[in-house]
Order: structure tokens, then C-alpha cells, then sequence
């Protein structure tokens, strides 16, 4: 059984108790149902609409969830379309969507799907089905200088340009890079051991984070359900988003800043939440998270 520990479930949960009326919540990123599970069991009276783009997390999500069967539904679907997937299930205007935009650990545990730099598969990387660009196209087929630009700018790496030379000098050399394994190879042998141990960390773990929103489109996928949010909210309506890295938390600071100055209504974290020692403790998938709530006022909504 693959381990799901939901990061901030009680900030969470406290966030969306704001909400005026609590009926209707949309778990944008339901994963394996963790959050969706506290917001059942907390209140009996809601009902989920749990979204995903990995059709097996929908699936074991269903598992997990059965005894909730009847006020659960489920969407296999991207979140960027969520206006059209609300008005396909019925479900506009919620009392709270919420978002965890991490990788989920059934993604990370599953080797063939290629998002791990800590077990060996296929350099894949896709979220959900539908989508055609891989990981194995972006390593082997990408410009030294798009390589370096996309793990500079997605994945805040120091030693970008160094370590897009050493990808396109193996190609040159020994040809294809076929597997996540072989690519922590590369960056291994490209980096030099002393930066290696400054990094304290794998030193790919920011490659595969940069080559993973590339090849999911992550960061426009977020601007464009924030922008999706405005058009089925009502007054009331809580926005939870627990983001994991500052390009995420960037884009979200800025939507709800830009959404207070219209008078569409409030932030209600005037600063960033992070989780308590303890739980990054008990769980180091919390380490950088990042919670922001924001609520849209009737006015706002009216004017």
C-alpha cells in the first residue's frame, strides 16, 4: 500500500471553515484522497468533487473513499479546464476549492512513470493521459541553451548551463539518455564532487522538478485555473493553494493580490503559511510547503 500523508490537512481544513455556508468543496488535485477524506469525515453535511489527471490516482482515491461513496464524485480531467468541468458535473459555484500542487507519492513510487531520481524507469514524466511531450524528448532533443534555461528558470538550478554541457556532451558521445537513472548518472559524473556535497541533496532532484513542469505545462496550467477559479466562485468561495516552490507560490501571491485590489475580496493569509517542525518531522514532503487562502466577497462577486 503506497503511503499518502497529506501535508497541512489541519491549516487546510481550518482554511475552508471560513467559507460563510459549507456544502460544496472542490478537491482540484485529489492524489489518493487525503484531503477529501478529512473533509468528509469532518463535515457530514459536505460533498466533493475530487479532480485529477492520473486516472490510477482516481482510482485508488475511489478505494480509499468508498465509504463515502455517496457524497464523493469523481473527474479524471486537468484542472486547467475546471469552469467546463464544473459545468459537466453539476457543481458551480463550491464553498471551497482547494489545490496541493505537489507530485503525489503514487506518481514518485512508480518507477515506469519516470518522476523519481531515486528509482530507475523510463524518462516519462507525464502526469495524465493525453499528453504527448515526455522527459525522454526534452533531454535528448533540447538545445544546450533550452536545457539550461528550462532547469534555470523551472528549476532554480545553480549549475544549469553546466549541466545541460554534460546532457548534450553524453549525447554526442554515447548517444540517447533513456532512463531516470541514467540521467542522475550524467549529473553525477557533470558536477564536481565538492559541489555535489554543497548541495547536501541529489543533486538532480531540481533537473527532474524543472523537466517535470516542462513537460506538464505546470506553471501556465496554474495561471490558467486561477483564472478558471474567478469564473465559477460565488461570494464566499475560500481558494486553498498549498504550493511547493517559489515559481507556484509566485503566481499564486500575485492572483490573490491582484484579486484583493479589484475588490473581488480578501486574502486571509497576510503571510505565507508554513507547517509546524512537527510535521515536517513526521513528514519531509512538507518542508517547503507554502499555504495561501484567499476568500471572494459578495460584492466583489456582485459588482
Amino acid at each position: 500500500m503506497i503511503e499518502h500523508v497529506p501535508v497541512m490537512v489541519e491549516e487546510v481544513c481550518d482554511a475552508v471553515s471560513h467559507a460563510p455556508s459549507l456544502h460544496k468543496i472542490v478537491d482540484a488535485t485529489l492524489g489518493l484522497g487525503g484531503y477529501t477524506k478529512a473533509f468528509l469525515t469532518r463535515w457530514p453535511d459536505v460533498s466533493v468533487l475530487g479532480i485529477d489527471k492520473d486516472p490510477l490516482a482516481i482510482q485508488v482515491a475511489k478505494d480509499n473513499l468508498a465509504d463515502f461513496h455517496n457524497r464523493v464524485k469523481f473527474h479524471n480531467g486537468d484542472f486547467r479546464n475546471l469552469a467546463n468541468i464544473l459545468l459537466e458535473e453539476n457543481f458551480m459555484e463550491p464553498d471551497a476549492i482547494v489545490f496541493d500542487l505537489g507530485v503525489s507519492n503514487l506518481q514518485i513510487s512508480q518507477g515506469e512513470r519516470g518522476f523519481s531520481f531515486d528509482i530507475d524507469g523510463p524518462l516519462d514524466m507525464r502526469m495524465g493521459v493525453g499528453g504527448t511531450l515526455t522527459a525522454d524528448e526534452i533531454v535528448n532533443s533540447y538545445s544546450k541553451e533550452e536545457l539550461a534555461n528550462i532547469f534555470r528558470r523551472y528549476g532554480e538550478e545553480k549549475y544549469a548551463a553546466r549541466i545541460a554541457w554534460g546532457i548534450c556532451k553524453y549525447r554526442q558521445e554515447k548517444g540517447s539518455i533513456k532512463t531516470t537513472g541514467q540521467l542522475v548518472e550524467v549529473i553525477r559524473k557533470t558536477l564536481p564532487a565538492p559541489v555535489q556535497r554543497k548541495m547536501g541533496k541529489n543533486p538532480a532532484r531540481r533537473v527532474f522538478q524543472a523537466l517535470r513542469i516542462e513537460v506538464n505545462d505546470e506553471l501556465r496550467a496554474l495561471e490558467d485555473v486561477m483564472a478558471a477559479c474567478k469564473k465559477v466562485v460565488k461570494g464566499g468561495t475560500i481558494i486553498v493553494v498549498v504550493s511547493y516552490h517559489s515559481l507556484e507560490d509566485k503566481i499564486i501571491k500575485k492572483q490573490f493580490k491582484e484579486w484583493a485590489t479589484t475588490g473581488l475580496g480578501k486574502m486571509l493569509t497576510k503571510k505565507v503559511l508554513k507547517p509546524s517542525e512537527e510535521e515536517i518531522s513526521r513528514n519531509k514532503k512538507a518542508r517547503s510547503a507554502k499555504l495561501r487562502c484567499f476568500i471572494f466577497s459578495s460584492e466583489g462577486k456582485d459588482a
